[in-house]
């Protein structure tokens, strides 16, 4: 059953300037295997700024945006063959369970200009 769904576009140029201008954003905002990920992707700011976006959209997913958690707790990383799966810790998992939310199915796309996430929250009935 669907428990919720959202979605969430970021301009890629702003990441660009925040990764340039605030070395410190990477580490508030992502966890240590998301910064191994996008070290492997040269740090490209669409990978970095989809990844954020689908953050966002699994808050919206929650129906709470970023309340109770950290954007931190929420980490969205690329399996075998790329598709992205999302891992959830502390409160973001806390909210997850209090919701029945079992699975975050979540897509990740960009054009040159943006980047764009979307994500649907599924759990028993």
């Amino acid at each position: 059953m669907i428990k919720g769904n959202g979605v969430d576009i970021v301009e890629i140029e702003r990441f660009k300037k925040i990764i340039e201008e605030k070395p410190k954003f990477l580490k508030r905002f992502f966890t240590a295997s998301e910064n191994e990920f996008f070290e492997k992707k040269q740090m490209k700011a669409e990978t970095i700024s989809g990844n954020f976006a689908a953050k966002e959209a699994v808050s919206k997913a929650f129906g709470t945006g970023v309340r109770g958690f950290n954007l931190v707790d929420i980490e969205v990383l690329r399996d075998e063959l790329g598709q992205p799966y999302v891992n959830l810790y502390n409160g973001a998992k806390a909210i997850a369970h209090q919701k029945g939310i079992e699975t975050l199915m979540v897509s990740i796309s960009h054009s040159n200009e943006n980047a764009i996430a979307f994500v649907i929250a599924v759990g028993e009935a």
